[in-house]
């Protein structure tokens, strides 16, 4: 897989990429990330990406000429261009996994008021959010996708039975506790089903306590 994302702060998106499970599936080869600086494909002396919004309002809108050609230039034939903002689908863990499938993923990450109405008519295929909030720029939530699709690629993970095993496995349910050694700690203890190999009762305890945590958590997830 390629992921290239298109951003202001280059460094912003690469650094939460550069470490633990993404920095190892990038070492081995499974997948690269680059980060491009939109700047690069402004033109003008002072290289703006940037203009005030035509019939006024607050702040500054990032203009169409670089991101036309920046985008133009990166994709290709199978890239998913994806456009980073709060007025995008909700990001969840199924649509991290059919993005896992691509082969190429386009970030564009928005800025100030976000992009100009032509760049996402034209040019995007997806547009996402991480949330019903809002961020200071885009690089930020492009890491945050580019993480959870990239752990999901064959070889990421140390076990693969960890992506199969985890909270949004189901769509509907989160993951149930888990503990580790010692078996008592200052007086708390691991359930025994957990202690009685018995993988059966396990099971079915963890599903059980994956549906409590969910209706405490996330009723929303069980309507």
């Amino acid at each position: 897989m390629k992921i290239d994302i298109l951003t202001l702060f280059p460094e912003i998106s690469l650094a939460p990429l550069s470490e633990s499970i993404i920095k190892r599936a990038q070492a081995s080869g499974l997948v690269e990330i680059r980060a491009h600086q939109l700047r690069d494909w402004a033109t003008d002396k002072h290289h703006k990406t940037d203009d005030t919004l035509c019939g006024g309002g607050p702040g500054m809108l990032l203009k169409p000429e670089p991101l036309f050609a920046a985008i133009e230039e990166l994709r290709g034939k199978d890239t998913l261009v994806v456009l980073m903002t709060p007025q995008g689908k909700v990001f969840k863990q199924a649509l991290a996994r059919e993005m896992s499938q691509r082969s190429h993923l386009l970030f564009v990450c928005g800025h100030y008021e976000g992009v100009d109405q032509r760049v996402i008519d034209e040019l995007i295929d997806l547009e996402l959010s991480i949330g019903d909030y809002v961020l200071t720029n885009g690089a930020i939530a492009a890491a945050v996708v580019s993480d959870a699709v990239v752990r999901l690629l064959p070889g990421a993970l140390g076990d693969e039975r960890s992506s199969q095993e985890e909270s949004f496995a189901d769509e509907n349910l989160l993951e149930a506790p888990a503990y580790t050694k010692p078996a008592e700690f200052r007086g708390l203890k691991v359930p025994d089903v957990l202690l009685s190999g018995n993988h059966r009762l396990i099971a079915e305890w963890q599903r059980e306590q994956a549906v409590v945590r969910t209706r405490k958590n996330r009723p929303d997830l069980l309507k």
